[in-house]
């Protein structure tokens, strides 16, 4: 064998051992955005998910994570995720609701019992409801729930003491800029006035708006007891987030690989469930300490006249959710 026929010889047998390298060596990054703060249990289930998913697939999957709107607030990351511009986040559910009107009824006010309820029937692997919600979703807008995340129960936030709609009449409350967050506010008896999160802290510092709403872990990281003086213990949401993908993306990603997001999703987003309710006890007393008022029931708060006319509202706007909604409280 010549000099020639050795080279061909040898690039021939590299070239197949790269070839057949290449498959298992590849590495995918996913770029994942959401609007959090980096001191948010969000942004720690984002992160988290990142390490382990990198872990487990050996590299074969990055997660590369953007908090803090960096690629946008709540409209511009449905259409990038949509659009695949944007392969992955994590968002309210009823952020979706422009591809999808029934699926805000997963992220309706005052629907789950608990915190544990909530992840339940949000549960894209168990809960029957969410499975038939998130395959209509990947029909309609490309875009497939593979998990979720929990927040804690959303509370209000105000300059002021506030006990029932009443104390809200005519004052202009901020709203995440979603149609639901407008009906919610609404019925708390307030003028809804939808601010994006990043924008919060001024839009209260200057009296844009003299509350607002959100899980007291976020009301922490955000340092919004530094604006906000009283903290309304209404419950009115448990937060629970979808996590979500490009259609396209997922199917680009090997099966045994896809296999391991989706259980990651799960294992981190129950570690979330924990850590909120372990933090929600917590963030009271360290709140306190810093200034806040917390007003309970025992203080006079009238949560069930704030269910009643929330409830009324959300009936009136959005009447095709009702059957979902029931089905969604009744998951055990």
């Amino acid at each position: 064998m010549n000099k020639r026929q050795i080279f061909k010889t040898l690039a021939g047998v590299l070239g197949l051992t790269l070839s057949l390298a290449t498959p298992a060596t590849a590495q995918m990054t996913i770029r994942y955005a959401h609007v959090g703060s980096e001191g948010d249990i969000q942004h720690w289930y984002a992160e988290e998910f990142a390490k382990r998913v990198e872990k487990r697939t050996e590299g074969r999957i990055k997660i590369q994570v953007f908090p803090n709107s960096q690629l946008g607030g709540a409209s511009e990351t449905i259409d990038g995720v949509r659009s695949g511009a944007i392969p992955m986040a994590h968002h309210e559910f009823g952020s979706l609701t422009r591809l999808l009107p029934e699926i805000g009824a997963f992220a309706a006010p005052f629907i789950y019992r608990d915190g544990t309820h909530a992840m339940a029937a949000t549960d894209p692997n168990r809960s029957e409801v969410m499975k038939e919600v998130s395959d209509r979703l990947v029909k309609q807008a490309n875009i497939r729930v593979i998990g979720r995340l929990y927040r804690g129960a959303r509370q209000m936030t105000a300059k002021m003491a506030i006990y029932s709609p009443v104390d809200l009449k005519d004052k202009r409350f901020r709203g995440v800029p979603l149609p639901l967050w407008t009906t919610m506010i609404k019925g708390m008896g307030a003028i809804p006035t939808p601010v994006e999160v990043a924008e919060l802290p001024t839009a209260l510092m200057t009296g844009m708006v003299i509350g607002q709403e959100n899980p007291l872990t976020m009301i922490n990281a955000n340092k919004l007891y530094e604006v906000q003086s009283h903290a309304m213990l209404t419950s009115h949401m448990q937060n629970v987030l979808p996590v979500f993908i490009n259609e396209r993306t997922w199917q680009s990603v090997p099966e045994k690989d896809r296999a391991i997001l989706g259980k990651v999703a799960a294992e981190v987003g129950e570690e979330t469930l924990k850590l909120g309710l372990e933090a929600e006890v917590k963030l009271i007393d360290e709140l306190k300490k810093k200034g806040m008022t917390f007003i309970t029931e025992k203080e006079g708060l009238k949560v069930d006249e704030f269910r009643k006319s929330v409830n009324a509202q959300v009936n009136a706007d959005f009447p095709s959710w009702k059957p979902l909604m029931e089905r969604i409280a009744a998951v055990q």
